[in-house]
């Protein structure tokens, strides 16, 4: 029988930790993440991990970085002003190429803002938040039963890409609570990094093979090699050279490009029929699907496009979208940050009309609904 729960979004990426394979996680308490770190904090060592309640923000990246270089999963949760604290170590994190979470539960920003309401913003700098070209991959869940899968998506996109992952929710989902049917255990597929190191006489921590993917062995357990922010050669250690300049920044930033089948995922809802598309993501999706079906009611064919990856970008699909429809209408709960993006994949062909909403109430069907009348 399978098991049924009634859980919050904020305990269902905490349990999914738990079950991907987390034994480190490091944070500092922030509104409306909160409850992620407690229940860690409570079963963690239960699972032979531990939870360690840092000074900061920037000590608590710090920390999963340091642990996941130890080969240990690691898990940070937080909300705007940490994440924006956790910018630099993000960074570093690509540059490294470490895998670690950020579990990011948005909140009202910019500053201090609203910690008790909800809001989209953290969109575009969890992408560009960080100096330089660095790669990472951004989720972004529509119910808890999602909070509960994609916490062990992004442990696995991690794992398998040497990549930081940063999963989203916002203050919304963090604190609904769904009865959720939880998978069995033989039914959840847990990956875990490479350990097919070389020998470490003729080892290199980053002599790349045709995956472009590195085998970092974990410190401490008979290899010794460097690990630098800095721009770095092969061997790890900083080297300031043109050709090796390139040559770094180009790989950490394409591999995600040779993988985008794999990692890219989206949904849609279909319509031959349909000159207007809604494209929502994360919360907002789910009023969105009502407006859709709302408008069907009366007459009016809509498509759905979902992004639930954020970064890398669905370019391909949302310009496919545009192919068959007229007009996308984003909705979001920020002034418009996913509309650039929508704007520079579509390339002219279809017009991109903006649906903003940055009060903390959460966009309703009817809003959704009026939008679309309004460009029938």
């Amino acid at each position: 029988m399978r098991n049924k729960k009634l859980m919050q979004g904020n305990q269902a990426v905490a349990e999914a930790a738990l079950i991907a394979g987390v034994k480190v996680c490091a944070g500092y308490p922030i509104t409306p993440s909160t409850e992620t770190i407690e229940i860690l904090a409570r079963k963690l060592p239960s699972y032979g991990g531990r939870f360690i309640q840092m000074e900061d923000e920037l000590a608590s990246i710090g920390t999963i970085i340091g642990a996941s270089a130890a080969g240990k999963k690691a898990i940070t949760a937080t909300s705007g002003p940490g994440f924006s604290l956790m910018q630099e170590l993000l960074g570093y994190a690509a540059m490294v190429e470490l895998p670690i979470v950020i579990y990011n539960a948005q909140r009202v920003g910019p500053s201090t803002g609203g910690a008790t309401k909800p809001q989209q913003g953290d969109i575009m700098q969890s992408k560009w938040g960080s100096h330089g070209e660095s790669p990472r991959i951004v989720i972004y869940p529509s119910s808890v039963r999602e909070c509960f899968d994609m916490t062990i998506e992004a442990f696995n996109l991690a794992e398998k890409y040497m990549v930081p992952v940063v999963l989203f929710s916002d203050e919304i989902l963090a604190h609904m609570r769904e009865s959720v049917e939880l998978p069995e255990a033989g039914e959840i597929k847990i990956i875990n990094r490479r350990k097919d190191a070389k020998p470490q006489n003729k080892y290199l921590p980053y002599d790349i093979d045709e995956s472009e993917i590195p085998v970092l062995p974990p410190l401490g357990e008979g290899y010794r090699y460097n690990i630098s922010g800095m721009i770095h050669a092969e061997n790890g250690i900083p080297n300031l050279a043109p050709d090796v300049i390139e040559a770094c920044i180009t790989r950490i930033n394409s591999k995600l490009d040779k993988y985008y089948d794999d990692i890219v995922r989206v949904e849609q809802i279909k319509n031959d029929k349909a000159k207007i598309a809604v494209l929502a993501y994360g919360v907002v999706t789910r009023p969105a699907r009502g407006a859709i079906e709302k408008a069907k009611k009366n007459g009016i064919e809509v498509e759905l496009i979902r992004p639930i990856t954020l970064w890398p970008f669905p370019e391909r699909e949302i310009g496919e979208v545009a192919e068959r429809v007229d007009k996308i209408i984003v909705v979001e709960m920020n002034l418009g940050q996913v509309a650039i993006m929508v704007r520079a994949s579509v390339e002219g062909k279809a017009e991109v009309i903006q649906f903003n909403k940055i009060c903390s109430r959460s966009i309703t069907v009817d809003e959704i609904y009026n939008k679309i009348k309004e460009h029938v």
